[in-house]
């Protein structure tokens, strides 16, 4: 009897459950409808993965960029080298002039070589598709490759400012500018570009020596977390705003070149030289055009990577679209250092006639056509027919055409004077 009253009781008590379960199923379905679509609504963004403000931990693949990143930089490594190493002759052992832009170029013409000499190694991650080098030695190489692409736009907007300052006729005075150190007397120019390099290389060493969030020896020039790390992440972010204050200075000394040449030619055509301000100005403008095509867009999209690095809440598959977009716009960067001799030869007509001399003598019995360019260069540049010129322009330093901005500045400081008016 005790038996069969206690199984009636487990069995009235499962009956009371089960209706009460149905009648909570009941009860809580016409809320189904509404709860999904509200659900629906506030469910984060494609670029969010916020589950209970933790990071979705991702691996991302680049294996579809590794091939066409290798035969880029292969080539960037090549034609790079090439031109810097003959710019970077030309200016030890071949151009006379000792001023302050000739060592600004010899310092940019290194700092592409730095650059360049770590291209090899990120050839090899992408060929083999892992790094077998250790994670320090992939720390001192990725470093070093921003450490002097930052060092190469520095002395880009050094040269800009310079050449704006010798047009303003300050040359002479800043060229009289020396530091005593050690007992030496230094030029200005040395001291800044020195001191340049020494900051570069004590921001260096703390970017090799502290540790990533994760540390990874088979991979390298990866994509990285800085949630630990952070203050990585903010140098970088420093470094952009470094490069956005250059890029100002930039332009302002270039237009000013090119708008005070460009006044010059029309105003006054009669001016020896003034056919060749226009050529001048046009190319300021064309190596202003160059530095905003390689290094614009990679530090315009460089503020949304470290955004990225330093959140949580990213999805994976932005995160994949921002490490593939990242890795083609420094690919516009590196291709800075190919174009960097393009600019040497082109804005100087001296460090120009003298390669060109130098190409002619040593390529001259195999390409006739260096001989002819030798010719039209230097030659036929002084001993051509005289040509009458005004009085004022028999007074000028130089009358043969030039377009180094250094050798015009006397006749356009000329122009601003009272006694240059006709």
């Amino acid at each position: 009897m005790t038996t069969y009253s206690s199984a009636s009781s487990v069995t009235s008590t499962l009956s009371a459950a089960a209706s009460f379960n149905s009648s909570l199923s009941n009860s809580t379905s016409f809320l189904s409808t509404p709860m999904v679509s509200f659900l629906s609504a506030t469910s984060p963004p494609p670029w969010s993965s916020a589950v209970s403000g933790r990071h979705v931990n991702c691996s991302l693949d680049n294996t579809a960029l590794h091939v066409p990143l290798a035969i880029f930089y292969c080539f960037f490594f090549i034609f790079g080298c090439v031109g810097n190493l003959f710019a970077l002759w030309v200016f030890l052992f071949l151009h006379s002039k000792h001023n302050s832009v000739r060592v600004l170029l010899i310092n940019c013409a290194f700092a592409d070589l730095v650059l360049l000499a770590c291209l090899p190694f990120r050839v090899y991650y992408h060929v083999h598709g892992k790094w077998t080098l250790g994670s320090v030695a992939c720390k001192v190489v990725g470093n070093l490759f921003y450490m002097n692409m930052y060092i190469s736009i520095l002395l880009l907007g050094l040269i800009s400012l310079d050449r704006h300052l010798r047009l303003k006729g300050k040359g002479r005075a800043r060229r009289g500018l020396r530091l005593r150190l050690c007992g030496h007397s230094k030029a200005c120019t040395w001291v800044g570009c020195a001191a340049i390099w020494g900051l570069s290389f004590m921001a260096l060493v703390p970017m090799i020596v502290t540790a990533e969030d994760k540390e990874d020896n088979d991979q390298c020039f990866q994509y990285k977390h800085r949630i630990v790390a952070q203050g990585k992440a903010y140098f970088n972010a420093v470094l952009v705003v470094l490069f956005w204050l250059v890029f100002v200075v930039l332009i302002m000394s270039y237009a000013k070149i090119a708008c005070q040449l460009l006044k010059a030619s029309r105003d006054k055509p009669d001016l020896p030289n003034a056919h060749r301000y226009e050529r001048t100005a046009k190319k300021s403008f064309f190596v202003l055009f160059l530095f905003t095509i390689c290094f614009g867009p990679y530090h315009t999209f460089r503020p949304i990577y470290i955004y990225t690095q330093l959140t949580e809440t990213v999805s994976c598959e932005f995160r994949h679209v921002v490490d593939h977009t990242n890795e083609v716009m420094l690919l516009f960067s590196a291709f800075n250092s190919c174009l960097d001799p393009v600019m040497y030869f082109l804005l100087s007509g001296s460090v120009r006639k003298t390669a060109v001399r130098a190409l002619g003598h040593t390529f001259a019995h195999r390409f006739p056509f260096f001989n002819e360019a030798t010719s039209n260069s230097s030659t036929t540049e002084y001993r051509r027919p005289s040509v009458p010129f005004p009085d004022s322009a028999l007074n000028t330093p130089s009358v043969t055409p030039r377009t180094s901005v250094c050798i015009m500045n006397s006749n356009l400081r000329r122009i601003s004077t009272p006694n240059g008016k006709k």
